[in-house]
């Protein structure tokens, strides 16, 4: 009946990923665990860039892009879930949802963006080493997080507008844990194909074209550190390549499995548990494996760390 009740008004209802039961309890922990953790880390490493000179680089400003992106993705998803969870009302308003489409998919599309950015700028510090200040100056950085975020938004403002004009005659429970447009698709009573068509399109943009000059940059990097003599640089590099894969695949997998399979193959589980990992679980392991493993960005750390506690023990001996 709460259904029926929220089907004649403007609010959707998200099924979400917990029941009210006592067993899921531990995975709403781990999630609220997760959720804390991916803010502390990416603001932490906001911090560090903005606060140590040495990290003023073309490589460092675009993890500070890739970090807020981070705080705002979680943010924008998971403190609507703690919050369904704890008050038991998992209903959510029209504009509600479709600012959550429209911060979803700016701050999704925009992460795929400069995730190929971030691999191209790394292609150039490793392959043409002396070409670097010239092809990756602060101009271009800028020009790079700038465009990510400008084709996003543009991206994002046709598809919500597209998606919350759509007639929604029946059900408006959406079966997922937070207002998705594949989710969507499925409670609206017109025919979608000819725009599922253009999500189609908007996939290989933003998924299977970046992805793709990750792949390519990486090969280049590996091909090129396999031509050096030092077996230290080779293992470095290597180590790099491979943690920094894991985490692109974790990202765009999921991404082109649920955007770019037919529709009949979707189910609400199988999406539910992919977005998972895109939403919640990368955003805590970007700055782990693009930042903290950096021998850089720990000196840093260590530096900001001894300047406050001098600090406090300044203002105590005063």
């Amino acid at each position: 009946m709460g259904h029926v009740n929220h089907t004649f008004s403007n609010d959707f209802i998200l099924l979400g990923l917990f029941s009210s039961s006592q067993t899921c309890l531990i995975f709403f922990s781990f999630i609220v665990i997760i959720f804390s953790t991916a803010v502390t880390e990416n603001a932490i490493m906001i911090l560090l860039i903005h606060r140590e000179s040495r990290l003023h680089t073309p490589m460092y400003f675009l993890l500070s892009h890739l970090s807020f992106m981070d705080i705002l993705h979680i943010s924008n998803i998971v403190p609507k879930m703690i919050t369904d969870f704890l008050s038991g009302n998992r209903a959510i308003s029209f504009a509600g949802c479709g600012f959550q489409i429209f911060l979803s998919l700016t701050l999704s599309g925009g992460e795929c963006l400069l995730l190929a950015a971030m691999s191209y700028d790394r292609y150039v510090a490793i392959c043409h080493p002396l070409r670097y200040p010239i092809l990756m100056d602060d101009y271009v950085s800028i020009l790079m997080a700038g465009g990510s975020w400008l084709i996003a938004t543009v991206n994002s403002i046709v598809h919500t507008v597209y998606t919350l004009h759509l007639p929604f005659c029946g059900s408006r429970a959406i079966d997922h844990f937070f207002c998705d447009v594949s989710a969507m698709l499925v409670l609206s009573c017109v025919d979608t194909t000819h725009y599922e068509r253009g999500v189609y399109v908007s996939s290989i943009i933003f998924l299977l074209v970046p992805f793709s000059l990750i792949f390519a940059s990486y090969v280049q990097i590996l091909l090129t550190v396999l031509q050096m003599k030092s077996s230290e640089a080779w293992k470095k590099s290597f180590s790099t390549c491979f943690f920094h894969m894991i985490v692109v695949i974790m990202y765009y997998g999921p991404f082109i499995f649920t955007y770019m399979r037919p529709k009949m193959y979707h189910t609400p589980g199988q999406d539910k548990f992919l977005a998972i990992f895109y939403t919640i679980l990368t955003p805590s392991f970007n700055p782990i494996i693009y930042s903290f493993r950096n021998k850089d960005v720990l000196e840093a750390l260590k530096n900001m760390i001894k300047s406050n506690f001098l600090h406090k023990n300044n203002r105590k001996s005063a």
